[in-house]
């Protein structure tokens, strides 16, 4: 009898790394997760300490091995995905030069303004520039300068010391293969946000020297490219060893988290369309051709499946407002507060399930640290609308659930025109994916049913353990869409519509009404 094979998968998220076993159908065996911190700066700088990764995927994977749950020697492989848009610069031995600057960081922005500037300007960039970045690219570097391309930028021109010692910027993910494999190298969609990368064709992504001599970067500091289902390496000898692995184990190049989670989602089929709530948000899916929305921050992008495109967009904050409301709000740690509870959310779910759909009229925004897509503006803040004598807390959890629906509405607006066809469903992960009522209150925002997929949270390491699956040929990549089952399916009530496309309206309305007022107050913030 031949024993099943596992997959070990690694999910670097910006709260902590998640690692979790899966056999090679999809099965989920078990998983661990462990914390991670972020440091927010008052200029726009978000970083966090690449030994803290370490550390921490360390104690997660030596947890979670450590439960015997397979026999060590039946994992094959490591796979790996994680948070995009980071940087971290390495020197010659593969050490980080400082801290990881991570995609909530804009300290690039003037940079990138300089980049892009030119006599005749659309979206921020000139025109010739603009069309060069678009046709090769599929896209734009972000004017907010919270791509690579900015962090890198920033470093030259701010930390010049750490730039000359750079031997290579690395991507979250790239860096952790490196630590890995002892090899330094790109996964072909992991450096797109660089957007120094020729995408025209989807079997031959190379770097572009124009761009390269365009975006001020040295050529030399760039990594090598390798496709994303290659596999970069065995495990190192002495981690194989600390971790009780066979010398033998494989890892594969890996994706970022929206690549995989689109995968782990089983939306695979083209124009299938997942939603990720996690600390930030995304509605994606995989694209036969190649296209770009400049305005509304949209493109297609080299997905993680070889020879597809897949829709690539993100919304800063979405989860991340619930934490927001428990840790600022009504658990904060003052003279009022000395306690949080271990089941806050689950309180919340509670709350929003037995407060009436608006909210009392109540209108949260969820753009807590600016908005990337459908419209990109690192100055819009969040904040309660309409409040009232007569509102009170349950009014206040129940909009933060509804405002970050609102947002997904938003978005899916010009997704639906971008790729030319309704929407017919949408398969909901994520940490958001968990609570019930607010996979409702989805279908009843979006109009759209909802497919609550089962271990929504474990989407991440799904898809990157089925992308290893599948680049070591132990199943198609058409096979995957069924090792993603669904959990529960959710139809819009059309009472609560009534409801949501009035507050919908006022929705936008707040923003067009006072994305000036946000302007004037949040320049000098950042």
């Amino acid at each position: 009898m031949v024993s099943e094979k596992y997959i070990l998968a690694i999910d670097l998220g910006t709260s902590g790394p998640k690692v979790a076993l899966f056999s090679l159908q999809g099965e989920l065996i078990g998983s661990e997760f462990q914390e991670n911190r972020v440091l927010l700066l008052p200029d726009g700088g978000a970083e966090q300490y690449p030994s803290d990764w370490w550390d921490a995927i360390d104690a997660a994977v030596k947890r979670l091995l450590g439960k015997k749950l397979v026999p060590s020697e039946d994992i094959l492989a490591v796979a790996t995905t994680g948070q995009w848009s980071g940087t971290v610069a390495i020197d010659r031995d593969g050490n980080a030069l400082g801290n990881a600057v991570i995609w909530m960081d804009s300290r690039g922005e003037p940079y990138i303004k300089k980049m892009a500037d030119g006599l005749i300007k659309v979206a921020d960039f000139s025109i010739g520039k603009l069309i060069k970045w678009i046709q090769v690219t599929g896209g734009i570097p972000s004017a907010s300068g919270k791509d690579p391309i900015a962090h890198i930028l920033y470093l030259k021109h701010i930390h010049p010391e750490i730039y000359q010692q750079t031997y290579k910027f690395l991507e979250p993910i790239d860096y952790i293969g490196l630590l890995l494999t002892g090899k330094s190298a790109a996964s072909v969609n992991s450096i797109v946000l660089h957007w120094i990368t020729d995408n025209r064709n989807i079997n031959r992504i190379q770097y572009d020297e124009e761009l390269v001599r365009l975006s001020g970067i040295d050529r030399d500091k760039l990594p090598e490219l390798h496709p994303a289902n290659a596999v970069l390496g065995p495990l190192l000898p002495n981690i194989a060893r600390d971790w009780g692995l066979p010398e033998d184990v494989q890892v594969i190049m890996g994706s970022p988290d929206v690549h995989s989670a689109a995968v782990g989602s089983g939306a695979v089929a083209d124009f299938a369309t997942h939603l990720y709530i996690g600390t930030s948000a995304w509605m994606t899916c995989h694209m036969p051709f190649k296209k770009t929305d400049v305005i509304h921050s949209l493109a297609s992008l080299p997905s993680a499946i070889p020879g597809r495109y897949l829709l690539t967009n993100e919304q800063e904050c979405a989860g991340v407002n619930l934490q927001y409301l428990r840790d600022n709000m009504f658990f904060h740690n003052d003279e009022l507060t000395t306690t949080k509870p271990d089941n806050a959310y689950k309180v919340f779910d509670q709350i929003a399930a037995r407060t009436p759909a608006g909210s009392g009229g109540l209108l949260f925004t969820p753009w807590l640290y600016g908005e990337r897509t459908p419209i990109e503006d690192r100055f819009v803040r969040g904040g309660f609308f309409n409040l009232s004598l007569h509102t009170n807390r349950e009014h206040m959890v129940r909009a933060v659930f509804e405002g970050v629906a609102y947002n997904a509405r938003w978005l899916l607006k010009y997704i639906e025109q971008f790729i030319g066809k309704q929407v017919n469903s949408i398969n909901m992960v994520g940490g958001g994916a968990k609570s019930d009522i607010w996979c409702q209150i989805h279908a009843d925002v979006l109009n759209r049913p909802i497919h609550q997929m089962k271990d929504p949270i474990e989407v991440n390491v799904r898809g990157a353990a089925m992308l290893a699956a599948a680049s070591l040929g132990y199943i198609r990549y058409d096979d995957i869409a069924s090792r993603a089952p669904v959990a529960k399916t959710y139809t819009p009530n059309p009472d609560h519509q009534k409801v949501y496309n009035g507050l919908f309206r006022e929705f936008l309305a707040v923003y067009e009404n006072n994305k000036k007022m946000y302007a004037r107050l949040n320049r000098a913030e950042i």
